[in-house]
């Protein structure tokens, strides 16, 4: 159990598939154009890497746009690690305050959520701190976002963690998922996130399963 009952300490404070749910908001073509704290290309892989690893832990992944007929669909590489899904489209500019979202949310019974979105001061946050009133533990992930100055962004994820969110980044995430490289059900599907988005480690474990004589293609 966390130490003394605090949230932020302790073996509980780290994120379980069992308990997490994830919400990726507004990552559409006119949020991207606007993007400026983060190169476009890192954001999109990263918040790839984060929809995949949710699916391999089958963790419930809510996506959201905003006026989807002017800001555009969702990424396409989102969109096909859940063919399946229709993107809540919003009017709201805090999602939290679209009953759709928080009733879809509430319906998975977890109480861990992570929540992308651009932009960081806005989409993100403006519903990571609403959440935290309904009772969630709230993780940004702030390499999966992004704002339209380095400057926003940062302010974005200080007004976060001032309000209690928990900031922290897609590697991050998919470690503490995972947990065990024991739990050997999800190494084949960490290995290949890691290795198709992990940059420069993934190029790293390719090379470790070459050495290894495994074939990792």
């Amino acid at each position: 159990m966390a130490s003394h009952g605090n949230p932020y300490v302790g073996l509980d404070a780290l994120l379980t598939p069992e308990r997490s749910v994830l919400l990726l908001i507004d990552h559409q073509g006119a949020q991207f154009a606007g993007l400026q704290s983060h190169d476009g290309s890192l954001v999109v892989n990263n918040v790839t890497a984060l929809a995949k690893g949710a699916k391999l832990f089958g963790i419930p992944t809510i996506l959201s746009t905003v006026v989807e007929d002017r800001g555009g669909r969702i990424i396409r590489q989102i969109q096909d690690v859940f063919p399946e899904q229709t993107p809540i489209d919003r009017t709201t500019i805090n999602t939290w305050e679209d009953l759709r979202v928080v009733e879809a949310v509430a319906a998975t019974g977890r109480k861990d959520l992570i929540i992308a979105g651009l932009w960081t001061d806005i989409c993100l946050a403006f519903p990571a701190i609403h959440a935290l009133e309904d009772g969630y533990r709230v993780f940004a992930v702030t390499d999966a976002s992004g704002a339209t100055s380095l400057e926003a962004h940062e302010r974005g994820v200080q007004r976060m963690v001032q309000a209690g969110v928990i900031p922290t980044t897609t590697t991050t995430v998919l470690g503490e998922l995972q947990r065990d490289w024991a739990r050997e059900e999800t190494v084949p599907g960490m290995a290949d996130i890691l290795m198709t988005h992990g940059g420069s480690f993934g190029a790293a474990l390719a090379w470790e399963f070459q050495l290894l004589g495994d074939n990792a293609d």
